[in-house]
């Protein structure tokens, strides 16, 4: 798994749910891949951009999910909003002509939701405490 460049480890208790893949047997347009969400304690769910997603597990307490061609911003947000974890789409990993045109290009997660963020094997949220 910690072949991502990107791994986020989500809150304690949450588990990791994809769609199932209804390929329509009619020649349709497709809106994309199927989901991937990540849910959470009380059932709340977040979605994940699934087409940016090269590793995922849940089977020791939480989801962990891998990422490439996403970036972490950083903690953003300003009084009297909550700062956000904010993470930038920087590069597709799926030709263009099988991605949906409205794509988001970035996601954010309240810090609560996140237990570490690490970028190349290196912890980078939440920054250590001085000793």
């Amino acid at each position: 798994m910690d072949q991502a460049s990107l791994i986020i480890e989500f809150a304690k208790g949450t588990t990791l749910f994809r769609q199932p893949d209804n390929t329509p047997k009619l020649p349709i347009v497709q809106n994309g891949p199927p989901g991937t969400f990540v849910v959470f304690a009380d059932g709340s769910k977040v979605p994940l951009p699934t087409d940016q997603i090269v590793s995922s597990d849940d089977s020791h307490g939480a989801a962990k999910v891998g990422f490439g061609g996403m970036d972490f911003a950083g903690l953003l947000g300003s009084v009297p909003a909550e700062p956000l974890l904010t993470f930038h789409r920087v590069r597709d990993l799926q030709p263009p002509e099988t991605l949906p045109p409205g794509r988001g290009q970035t996601m954010t997660l309240k810090p609560h939701m996140v237990e570490a963020v690490k970028v190349d094997g290196k912890l980078i949220w939440p920054p250590a405490r001085p000793t």
